[in-house]
C-alpha cells in the first residue's frame, strides 16, 4: 500500500515517514505542496496526507488541484487549525478526514487505516466485521437476517465500521455524517445509535456499539 506525505516541517516529516514504513507502506515525502502535486502527476496512492501550511502551495491548493483532475485518492488534512471553519474549508474542499497537531502516532495510523479501508469499500461496496455485513449498493446490514438502512443510518455505520478500532467522539460524528446540517445536535447522533443498536440485535450480528449519549461510539464484535 502506497502513501503520500507532504509536510514541510523536515523533522516531522522523517519521523512519520518512518512510522509508515514500519507499519509495511511505500512512502513518498514531499516538503511542499509543488513537490506534492508533481508526485501525484506521476503516480497513484491509497492515501494522501496533507498539512495545510505548506510553501509554494498550501494543503488546500493541493488538495483543490487532485480533485479537478478527479484524483478520488483519500486525503487526510495535518493541521495545526483545529477551529471550527478551518475544519469545514477542508472537508468542503474534498478532504476525507482531518486531524489536528500534536496529534499521537497511534490515531494517525488508525485514521490511515480507516480511510483505506473505505477507499476500498467504494471499489467491492461492502464493509465487513465478524459477521455482519453492509452492503453500500442494496444499503442493507446483514448477519443471519438483513435490514434496510436509511441514508443516514448507512453514513453513520459506515463510518463505525470503518473506524472499529478508534472510539469516535459525538462532535466527529455531527461534523462527518450530518456535515453543515444546523439542526443535527447531541440528540441526533444518540437517536441514529439508538436505531442501529437495535438493527443489529434484529439481524443477529455478533457486533455491539458502546457508548453513551455524548459521549465516544465504536464498534466492536462481541467476545466469544
Amino acid at each position: 500500500m502506497k502513501l503520500l506525505l507532504a509536510e514541510d516541517t523536515r523533522d516531522l516529516n522523517r519521523s512519520v515517514t518512518v512510522l509508515f514504513q514500519m507499519q509495511g507502506y511505500d512512502v513518498d515525502s514531499a516538503f511542499d505542496g509543488e513537490q506534492a502535486l508533481e508526485f501525484l502527476k506521476n503516480d497513484s496512492y491509497d492515501c494522501v496526507v496533507l498539512d495545510i501550511m505548506m510553501p509554494k502551495v498550501d494543503g488546500y491548493g493541493v488538495l483543490s488541484e487532485m480533485r479537478r483532475r478527479h484524483i478520488s485518492t483519500p486525503v487526510l488534512l495535518l493541521t495545526a487549525k483545529a477551529e471550527i471553519d478551518d475544519r469545514v474549508t477542508g472537508l468542503d474542499a474534498g478532504a476525507d478526514d482531518y486531524l489536528p497537531k500534536p496529534f499521537a502516532a497511534k490515531e494517525l495510523l488508525a485514521r490511515i487505516r480507516a480511510l483505506t479501508r473505505r477507499h476500498q469499500m467504494d471499489a467491492f461496496d461492502e464493509l465487513r466485521v465478524g459477521n455482519t455485513v453492509l452492503d453500500a449498493g442494496k444499503y442493507t446490514l446483514s448477519a443471519a437476517n438483513s435490514v434496510r438502512l436509511s441514508n443516514k443510518e448507512f453514513d453513520l455505520m459506515a463510518l463505525l465500521m470503518s473506524n472499529t478500532d478508534v472510539a469516535l467522539s459525538t462532535p466527529y460524528l455531527l461534523e462527518h455524517v450530518w456535515k453543515h446540517d444546523e439542526n443535527a445536535q447531541e440528540d441526533t447522533v444518540w437517536l441514529y445509535i439508538s436505531y442501529l443498536k437495535r438493527k443489529l440485535e434484529a439481524i443477529r450480528s455478533a457486533c455491539t456499539i458502546t457508548g453513551s449519549k455524548g459521549g465516544s461510539f465504536q464498534l466492536k464484535e462481541a467476545e466469544q
